[in-house]
């Protein structure tokens, strides 16, 4: 395993090398996680019920249908698939599928980020402190309950107005702009020239799915706001209680360096949440489209990507967060550069897993359309929900078994001609 020592070496050794030394006043927390469950929960959108589309879940294994905000979910959960023990928090996003030719789909797999050790699926999860100005830059905790969403599952081009203003057109060089994107990885190389810019920024990202296949895969960057009106756990729409900084962002740089303001309505500066997923797309070159069509969808109907989105609760177990805030100030975000949390190995985080709920086939084959009646709907228009959807709506003890092929699963790509 590296050591913190060999790991700066290594990145100061790197092309990457520039990019984070110049930046050693910001302070980085950088860990992966193993999946926990795949299946269609969404307990904020539609807390008790079953959600309209699929969602890969990490975090502590108290993830249920409806994640009652009164509840302290450490108290609750027995493992977390995180590699700090205090981190029983919930993150997820939507799921990556391959639509093959005959109309079938097959869920992509996610791999293990550089530098996170050998997690189970799941994805990379960062805490960024920039450096602040005068007292906004003390970075506060979430609190207990602390909930919030980015992005928008309906969309079908890219985002056009502000969210928190939604008659006031999108700057392209605001922070809320550079939010969602995808990289597509040419060599896969930690440092290579893929690697060479923040993510969100440089050429090899975009805000919507890559349109031409990406050799070693594709890694979704999704950023949230880092301001909070100080006063509201959540809201209705999950968002309007937190927003992005104010300023203009170096595309060299993107939001992941970004220093601006919080706005008067959201005074307090709180963690800037980071996921990224590797998507294993390069298993599929062999059946991939020789015409150039783009065959990878998201689990909502979305071939574009700009329905990219994401979900986070809080669940850190009492101060712990605020002390890795204030206490561990690395910038390369090596894990044992914070001795205020307990480090997890890769065999305690991969063996916490949940059984699925739905009983339904996500994953392990290929099925002839996407759970939870979600047509392709390439847009540009804003996606609709499907009216009279006869998907499974309830939830049984056990589910299916993760990976296992059974009921609507084809036994082979040839028998799931539509």
């Amino acid at each position: 395993m590296l050591t913190l020592k060999s790991m700066r070496s290594l990145v100061a050794a790197s092309v990457v090398s520039s990019i984070f030394l110049a930046q050693e006043s910001y302070a980085i927390l950088r860990f992966g996680c193993s999946q926990l469950v795949t299946q269609r929960f969404d307990p904020l959108v539609t807390p008790g019920q079953v959600a309209p589309h699929v969602h890969q879940i990490i975090g502590g294994n108290s993830f249920n249908l409806t994640m009652d905000p009164s509840l302290d979910l450490p108290t609750l959960s027995t493992c977390t698939t995180c590699r700090f023990k205090e981190d029983l928090s919930n993150y997820w996003t939507a799921v990556m599928y391959f639509k093959h030719d005959n109309g079938s789909f097959v869920r992509v797999p996610q791999i293990a980020n550089h530098y996170i050790g050998g997690p189970q699926g799941g994805m990379t999860i960062y805490y960024i402190q920039p450096p602040g100005i005068g007292a906004e830059g003390k970075v506060t905790s979430f609190p207990k309950g602390f909930r919030m969403i980015v992005g928008d599952p309906m969309l079908r081009t890219r985002q056009a107005h502000q969210k928190l203003a939604p008659h006031e057109p999108l700057d392209l060089t605001s922070p809320e702009a550079y939010a969602l994107s995808f990289r597509c990885w040419e060599t896969g190389d930690f440092f290579g020239p893929d690697n060479s810019f923040a993510p969100g920024a440089g050429p090899y990202d975009t805000v919507g799915l890559p349109p031409k296949r990406c050799p070693k895969g594709i890694r979704a960057n999704i950023y949230f706001p880092s301001c909070w009106d100080g006063v509201n756990l959540d809201m209705p729409d999950h968002h309007s209680h937190v927003a992005f900084q104010l300023g203009k962002v170096d595309p060299s740089r993107s939001i992941f360096f970004f220093n601006g303001t919080c706005p008067s309505t959201h005074p307090v500066r709180i963690p800037m949440l980071f996921y990224e997923t590797y998507w294993d797309t390069e298993i599929f070159k062999d059946v991939w489209p020789t015409d150039g069509r783009q065959p990878l969808v998201l689990s909502m109907g979305d071939p574009t990507g700009f329905g990219q989105h994401g979900d986070y609760i809080f669940g850190w177990e009492g101060d712990s967060l605020q002390r890795a805030m204030d206490n561990c100030h690395d910038g390369f975000g090596w894990p044992e550069a914070c001795p205020e949390l307990t480090i997890l190995s890769d065999e305690e985080i991969n063996k916490c897993v949940q059984q699925p709920r739905v009983d339904e086939v996500v994953e392990g084959g290929y099925i002839k359309e996407l759970p939870g009646c979600n047509p392709v709907q390439e847009g540009p228009a804003t996606a609709t929900m499907v009216p009279g959807c006869t998907a499974i709506s309830t939830t049984a003890v056990v589910g299916p078994t993760p990976g296992v092929i059974k009921h609507d699963a084809c036994d082979s790509v040839d028998d799931c001609i539509n």
